[in-house]
């Protein structure tokens, strides 16, 4: 059954005391990727929170706001504790989630990281920290993502990598809200650009 498609009316979005998004308005739906573009202090990432539910808007409405058991928040910053080993890491939040049996190794090779999942994420290159971050996507499969600037400390590998998983959840009937300075992967399907002008 196709998940219930993200509808914005007439959106606000405040940051202190002034309104960085203003009468926002645009849906997302089952196999969509929207991307969220602007320069900085545009409200990017103060937009994808409200949208993922961290935050309240300062007007407007949003309908079919995914539920925290259907959306993954994957930040700018990878919050990994840098004393423990992604595996370490992975395992500590599945299990703040309430999936302790959830398959990590098999996140952890997929994302390219089978030979590191053991090394402490402090002595782990930006891009494979960046790499465990996202195994949290595969781990706990959720039909909405919500990436803040996901592309950055990534490789061409890495970009690829993130490129094929963006590309198999949208196949896969999931939907995806990323911001990026950057554009994303050329050929990603389904992709549509929401430019955010200050």
């Amino acid at each position: 059954m196709p998940i219930p498609s993200l509808q914005v009316s007439n959106l606000a979005v405040a940051r202190g005391d002034r309104n960085v998004v203003e009468a926002l308005g645009f849906a997302v739906a089952a196999g969509e990727i929207l991307h969220i573009r602007g320069r900085n202090g545009a409200g990017k990432t103060s937009l994808l929170e409200v949208l993922c539910g961290l935050r309240l808007p300062a007007a407007g409405r949003i309908e079919g706001q995914p539920d925290a058991e259907q959306r993954h928040w994957l930040g700018h910053k990878n919050a990994l504790n840098p004393a423990l080993s992604p595996d370490e890491n992975l395992r500590f939040w599945c299990a703040l989630s309430g999936h302790a049996e959830a398959d990590v190794g098999d996140a952890l090779q997929r994302v390219g990281l089978k030979a590191q999942r053991h090394r402490p994420c402090g002595n782990l290159s930006t891009g494979q920290r960046r790499r465990a971050a996202l195994a949290r996507l595969l781990a706990l499969p959720r039909p909405w993502w919500f990436l803040d600037e996901p592309l950055a400390g990534l490789d061409h590998a890495g970009i690829d990598l993130l490129a094929a998983l963006l590309e198999t959840h949208a196949r896969n009937g999931g939907a995806a809200l990323v911001t990026s300075h950057q554009p994303l992967p050329q050929g990603l399907a389904g992709v549509r650009t929401l430019e955010l002008r200050p």
